[in-house]
């Protein structure tokens, strides 16, 4: 899939959601709330999100800093930005890290220590979302109740996280296994003449060894010597997600609907829990019609949906216009088909 053709796909799906949403839900009561939207309370939403950027950024620094590298807010910004564009061109949302570790490499960070950064970001966020996913369903079972469907999505996605971790525990723990691994690829492009010299061979294991050391370098540098920074990292996370939550509140108050904080903190955990494994580009289309779903936990089915839709508009659409916008600035639309088409092959 090309990165054009995810974009499209991504666009498609959610105005086609979108639209279905809009028809089904939207009623005269609907447009009345809206139109009485608290103008001011609209901007502290747009503010949230900004503080949440911030967040995000930070973390970046700081495990930039338990590599013993070095990663301004603004190039921070930017890499979030460019996970976001990542995210909705690629199925789930796996896109983001290879643009960030690429605009790591530009500011010289080596690709290995750029993926060890990436990965521990992520990993952090599955994380929080794992210890709390169980927490707000203990405490609050409604949440999921009315869906036999969302039941078993979030099923599945308990085990594709176990999966993961038992992954990840294995490249640190085992990582001449995935070396032989990565060598036995490479001899097998060789034989089907995807790589015509032994020369070129010989470069890309020399390459892999060394980007394989600074992986395994840069995680136990993280967990050993940045531990610190590593700590730093972990409470940007958890406020990242709480400032990224906290948007919803924010827009059901700005047009009058009543709310629980710890509610739609429970319900939104639960919801990007599920999010992170869905296989469409963004999770285009299950994040809007999953949204409307959801949130008819919290407020009236008239206006679920269409919270859905605006909550997904300040939270994603615009980082991901902005992401666009990095892209085209930072990288060049020829070297990111480059890297989806990369992110796309370890996806397959």
């Amino acid at each position: 899939m090309s990165l054009r053709k995810g974009l499209v796909i991504f666009i498609l799906l959610a105005f086609g959601m979108g639209a279905l949403i809009i028809f089904r839900s939207v009623d005269k009561n609907t447009i009345h709330s809206l139109l009485a939207a608290s103008k001011p309370k609209l901007l502290l939403a747009l503010f949230v999100v900004f503080a949440a950027w911030l967040c995000d950024a930070g973390r970046f620094c700081a495990l930039a800093r338990a590599a013993h590298e070095s990663v301004s807010l603004s190039l921070g910004i930017a890499l979030t930005w460019l996970n976001y564009f990542g995210s909705a061109v690629t199925p789930m949302q796996s896109g983001g890290g290879p643009f960030q570790v690429y605009a790591l490499y530009k500011k010289g960070i080596p690709v290995g220590k750029g993926i060890a950064i990436t990965l521990i970001r992520t990993m952090m966020t599955i994380l929080i979302l794992t210890l709390a996913v169980p927490i707000a369903l203990l405490l609050d079972p409604a949440i999921l109740e009315g869906s036999p469907f969302l039941k078993g999505l979030v099923s599945y996605v308990f085990v594709v996280i176990l999966a993961t971790w038992a992954f990840v525990a294995f490249t640190i723990l085992k990582p001449e296994f995935i070396r032989k691994l990565a060598r036995a690829l490479v001899m097998w492009l060789r034989r089907f003449n995807f790589l015509r010299s032994n020369r070129m061979v010989i470069k890309i294991f020399q390459w892999l060894d060394r980007e394989i050391d600074n992986y395994i370098m840069n995680f136990r540098i993280a967990f050993h010597s940045g531990k610190t920074w590593l700590c730093v990292g972990a409470v940007l996370s958890v406020l990242h997600l709480l400032t990224l939550f906290t948007v919803l509140p924010v827009l059901m108050s700005a047009v009058g609907l009543p709310f629980r904080y710890a509610q739609t903190i429970a319900v939104q955990a639960v919801f990007m829990f599920i999010l992170y494994f869905v296989p469409t580009p963004g999770a285009s289309g299950v994040a809007e019609g999953g949204g409307a779903l959801l949130y008819s936990v919290l407020m009236p089915e008239n206006m679920a949906g269409i919270m859905s839709l605006i909550c997904r508009f300040f939270t994603d659409y615009i980082s991901i216009f902005m992401g666009v916008v990095v892209v085209i600035r930072m990288l060049g639309w020829g070297v990111s088909e480059n890297l989806h088409k990369g992110a796309s092959v370890e996806d397959a």
